[in-house]
């Protein structure tokens, strides 16, 4: 069961810029069931116009020797503090404790669900969802309304209601839609979750070993960080995968980037950094390669399978194509082999003694260069040629270079990531520190966005 705090608030009016709190009610349920109220008046240090005054029953009179929100909104947050917050038109209310606390430089954030939209979602068949349409329709007792612990006390008999009136399956059915937060799992703070921004970056998940939340589980990139988390945690999880990974976060962290760039970078970066257990496609880097040539001698131009991990691509030697592992490489140099009636020996496929003709000329699938009928360097030459649709671009700079991307800059030397700084004056540090080692997530990257890059401009001694 979720902690809930079931509020209403009495006010000046109904604009949260302009108008202040008169009276706020508080009925607060723990996760045990047990039930605590609280009700305070509140000076609104502005006077109360007669029509509020008829319709609340609280004059100016009353709250003339009141205290301020100021001096009520430890109290307040106290009680709000880790639990859903659920009113009657709960913008309303949500929207005028924000304003109050924001004036006192808080910023107040809680989960939120409105009570008028549950009614609408678990009861379509009815058109009227007001508070006083529920009293009617349900037989809610009613004491005092409009007083703020009167009608927080309303709000908390519908929803005892609906738990008589509907299975608890319709019920989290209609919480997901409306309240991402209902379905938040026990051990995940509701606190935390609330407070993801709601810009790109990248989250992490972790889980715990040895009684600490430490083991990282997932790094993930989001357009919308706040959006992606509680997507992931509303329980409408699309895989066991995914329903497996929330059970097991028992923390979560973000870093906030200026773009789609960043992000990408980042979430590359973390991944070969933490290892996290469920990313796992990005795990198989390690057998990542490349073709690359051997001067046999000759104008023989021998085909070398190469690991990128070992190799700078793009930085000297002259590369063709990235491959998942060596398997993958090697079906595709035998493809273009018998496409283009290339030898088997010359291209390594085969072994082959020398002058002995190799299985493809045999099959005639071979223009014979194992045998002297083709030039070593004409075989070469047309090997180079069926494959340099795959050569890799060349580090176009004589040093590193930048991309610069809102108010981040990132730092790029020989296709390597070095980092992401703020300011030009932090470029320095990246620059100071050991290379990572190449990575062919990042190449793929950052040659999506060459057109971005710019050379660094030479540093000042």
């Amino acid at each position: 069961m979720t902690a809930i705090a079931f509020v209403d608030l009495e006010t000046t009016g109904a604009t949260a810029a302009s108008d202040r709190i008169t009276e706020i009610g508080i009925v607060e349920v723990d996760t045990d069931g047990s039930v605590r109220e609280w009700q305070q008046l509140v000076n609104p240090g502005r006077r109360i116009a007669p029509f509020v005054e008829r319709l609340t029953g609280i004059s100016n009179a009353m709250v003339a020797s009141a205290p301020p929100f100021a001096d009520v909104a430890k109290e307040v947050l106290s009680r709000l503090r880790g639990r859903l917050f659920v009113a009657h038109n709960a913008s309303f209310d949500y929207g005028f404790l924000k304003s109050e606390f924001r004036q006192l430089g808080v910023d107040f954030r809680a989960p939120v669900l409105c009570t008028v939209k549950l009614s609408r979602a678990l009861y379509p068949e009815f058109k009227r969802h007001s508070l006083d349409a529920l009293i009617e329709r349900h037989g809610l007792h009613a004491s005092g309304r409009h007083r703020a612990l009167a009608d927080a006390r309303l709000i908390h008999q519908f929803w005892q209601k609906i738990h008589d009136d509907r299975s608890a399956e319709e019920i989290e059915s209609a919480l997901a839609e409306l309240n991402p937060y209902s379905s938040l799992p026990p051990h995940i703070d509701a606190e935390v979750v609330d407070a993801l921004p709601d810009t790109p970056g990248v989250y992490l998940l972790y889980g715990s070993r040895d009684n600490q939340d430490d083991l990282p589980l997932y790094v993930g990139k989001a357009k919308n960080i706040r959006g992606r988390v509680l997507a992931l945690f509303s329980g409408k999880q699309q895989s066991p995968r995914e329903r497996a990974l929330v059970q097991q976060t028992r923390r979560i962290d973000w870093i906030q980037t200026a773009g789609e760039i960043g992000t990408r970078l980042r979430e590359t970066a973390l991944v070969k950094q933490l290892r996290p257990t469920q990313n796992g496609p990005l795990r198989d880097a390690e057998e990542v390669c490349t073709w690359t040539f051997i001067n046999a001698g000759d104008g023989w131009l021998r085909p070398q399978l190469s690991l990128v991990r070992n190799l700078g691509v793009g930085t000297g030697k002259a590369c063709y194509g990235l491959f998942s592992n060596a398997r993958q490489a090697k079906d595709f140099l035998r493809n273009l082999v018998e496409t283009n009636q290339l030898c088997d020996a010359l291209s390594g496929l085969e072994h082959a003694p020398a002058g002995q003709a190799c299985p493809g000329h045999a099959a005639g699938r071979c223009k014979g260069a194992c045998v002297g009928k083709e030039t070593l360097a004409s075989h070469s030459a047309r090997l180079v040629g069926a494959l340099v649709a795959l050569k890799l671009p060349s580090w176009p700079f004589p040093g590193p270079a930048v991309i610069h991307e809102g108010n981040e800059i990132h730092v790029i030397d020989g296709w390597r990531y070095l980092g992401t700084v703020r300011s030009e004056s932090e470029i320095d540090a990246l620059l100071a520190a050991d290379r990572p080692p190449f990575d062919h997530n990042t190449y793929t990257i950052l040659n999506k966005h060459l057109r971005l890059m710019k050379p660094l401009r030479q540093r000042q001694p």
